[in-house]
C-alpha cells in the first residue's frame, strides 16, 4: 500500500488536543502529535473528519467514551515491530467496540530544518521502533540515534531547535506539519513495513452477512489446565473457520489463561456458530469485542 497522499497542508492548530474545531460526529481521536503516522491513518480512512490529537492511548479511547469524538484510530500491529504493547494491555479494558480497520503502509523519511545537509546531520531522533526500522540507513550514514517520544513530537522539536545538526525519522504529513524538509525519502529497512489500526467507537456496528469479508474480534478465558487452549481452539479448526490473531493475556490470579482472537467470519455464519458453541464447552466470559469489514488490503494479501 503506498502512503496516502498529503496534497493539503496540515498545521498544528488543526489537530491539536483540546482545540476541537467542529462537530465531535466529524472527528477521530489518534494518540500522538499532530503529524504522526496514527494521523495519517486518519487521513486515510477519514478524509472528511477532523483528526483530533491525544496525548496517550488512554486519553484517545476517553475522547470517544465522553463523546468528544466519533472514533479513535489505534494502532495494534505492525510487521516490522510486532504488537503494539500499550494498546494490547488497554484494549480489552477500554470499553469501545472495534467498528473497523487500517493499513498503513509506513514510509520513514529524514526530515531537517532548511538549509541542513547529510553533511551537517549528525543526530538523529525518533520513535525507538522508527529508528529500528532505519537501522541500516544510519548506520550507512554514520548518524547518532536519539530516542524519542514519537515521530511527530521530535519533528516539532527539530522544528523548534533549528539545529542543522538534528535530524528526525517521521512522516511526510510531518514534514508538512512542521516546515521541515525531506532530506531523503523512504529510508525504512523493510519494504513490507505496514501498520495495522483498529477504529474504535462507543457502540457496535455490525456489518450483514452478505456485506463481504467480515472480521470478529473477541476475548476468551480458559482455565489453567493441561489443553485447555487446545480444546477451545479445535472447534474453528473442525469447522473451517481461519484464525487470523491469537494473543494471550497475564492474569491478575496465574489462574485462568485470557486471549484475544481475531477470526474471518460473521457471528451469524453457520460454520462460526458450531465453532462458538464449541468454545463454550471450554472456554467462558467469551466477550465480541467487534465484528467488522475486512480491509480491502487483506483482499490484495489473498
Amino acid at each position: 500500500m503506498a502512503e496516502a497522499k498529503t496534497d493539503d497542508t496540515v498545521t498544528p492548530d488543526t489537530a491539536s488536543a483540546g482545540a476541537p474545531l467542529g462537530d465531535p460526529q466529524q472527528r477521530i481521536a489518534f494518540q500522538g502529535r499532530p503529524g504522526a503516522y496514527s494521523h495519517l491513518a486518519c487521513r486515510q480512512a477519514f478524509p472528511d473528519f477532523e483528526p483530533y490529537a491525544c496525548e496517550t492511548f488512554e486519553t484517545a479511547f476517553a475522547a470517544v467514551r465522553d463523546g468528544e469524538a466519533r472514533y479513535a484510530m489505534i494502532p495494534v500491529d505492525n510487521s516490522v515491530a510486532g504488537r503494539v504493547a500499550d494498546v494490547h494491555h488497554l484494549m480489552p479494558h477500554c470499553g469501545l467496540h472495534i467498528v473497523g480497520e487500517q493499513f498503513l503502509r509506513v514510509n520513514h523519511h529524514l526530515l531537517v530544518v532548511p538549509g541542513s545537509s547529510m553533511a551537517t546531520v549528525r543526530w538523529v531522533h525518533s520513535h525507538i521502533h522508527a529508528l529500528g526500522q532505519c537501522r541500516d540507513f544510519i548506520r550507512e550514514h554514520k548518524l547518532t540515534p536519539v530516542v524519542a517520544a514519537d515521530t511527530a513530537g521530535a519533528a516539532a522539536d527539530i522544528a523548534l531547535k533549528g539545529d542543522k545538526a538534528h535530524a528526525v525519522i517521521a512522516s511526510r504529513l510531518a514534514a508538512e506539519t512542521y516546515g521541515l524538509d525531506i532530506l531523503s525519502s523512504d529510508v525504512e529497512d523493510a519494504e513490507h513495513n505496514t501498520t495495522r489500526f483498529l477504529v474504535l467507537a462507543r457502540e457496535p456496528r455490525y456489518p450483514g452477512t452478505k456485506d463481504g469479508l467480515v472480521i470478529t474480534s473477541f476475548l476468551f478465558k480458559v482455565r489453567n489446565v493441561p489443553a485447555a487452549l487446545y480444546k477451545a481452539m479445535g472447534g474453528f479448526a473442525t469447522n473451517g473457520v481461519n484464525m487470523l490473531k491469537l494473543e494471550s493475556y497475564i492474569d491478575p490470579t496465574f489462574q485462568q489463561a485470557q486471549f484475544y482472537a481475531d477470526i474471518l467470519g460473521h457471528p451469524e455464519d453457520e460454520a462460526v456458530r458450531f465453532a462458538m458453541d464449541e468454545l463454550r464447552f471450554f472456554a467462558h466470559h467469551i466477550e465480541i469485542f467487534g465484528v467488522y469489514p475486512a480491509s480491502p488490503f487483506r483482499a490484495r494479501l489473498r
